[in-house]
């Protein structure tokens, strides 16, 4: 009987330590960490709009976990949820491997994909040469369009990506369900 009211103690103390506080942090981390998102998608916009730096289609693939992350966030001022919170960690997750490849196939670690980098002139026929280049983009996966202290825009997307991945799985752990 002893060890049971120790038990029933103990549960006790875990609900009154992580009552819908525990929830509301991490509602608001989750919520802040889709703020990250939202940030890194108006710069994106900005550098596109205002700044006239037309994305390539690896770019555009970027900006889906961080539009999923948005939705997620939003969802979270209604109904929280843990599932939403490790959603959120694994689309940003998602989001910082597709920046790490864009990041490789800039840097020619490995090919990129066909409809967005420059062909290998040697490798075609003569003929298919100039069908070759007319089909291909103007913007370019392969070629760094920006860079900022030697970080590409790829490689800033996968760093921040990361960064707010971990933003998620913090507010997940924070959760009271998770303790």
């Amino acid at each position: 009987m002893i060890l049971g009211a120790e038990l029933s103690e103990q549960g006790l103390k875990k609900v009154l330590a992580h009552s819908p506080d525990a929830d509301r942090l991490a509602r608001r981390r989750g919520i802040g960490a889709a703020a990250g998102s939202a940030a890194l998608l108006l710069g994106a916009l900005g550098f596109q709009y205002l700044g006239g730096l037309a994305p390539c289609h690896l770019c555009l693939l970027q900006r889906w976990p961080h539009a999923v992350a948005v939705l997620l966030g939003l969802s979270l001022l209604v109904v929280p949820a843990r599932l939403t919170l490790a959603l959120g960690a694994l689309t940003l997750l998602v989001g910082a491997g597709i920046g790490a490849y864009h990041v490789g196939v800039e840097q020619k670690w490995w090919q990129g994909p066909t409809t967005c980098t420059a062909p290998d002139p040697g490798s075609i026929p003569a003929g298919d040469l100039l069908n070759q280049i007319l089909a291909t983009p103007v913007v370019l996966c392969d070629q760094v369009a920006w860079s900022f202290l030697g970080v590409s825009m790829a490689g800033w997307n996968a760093i921040l990506s990361l960064i707010l991945a971990g933003l998620w799985l913090r507010a997940y752990a924070s959760s009271s369900a998770s303790q």
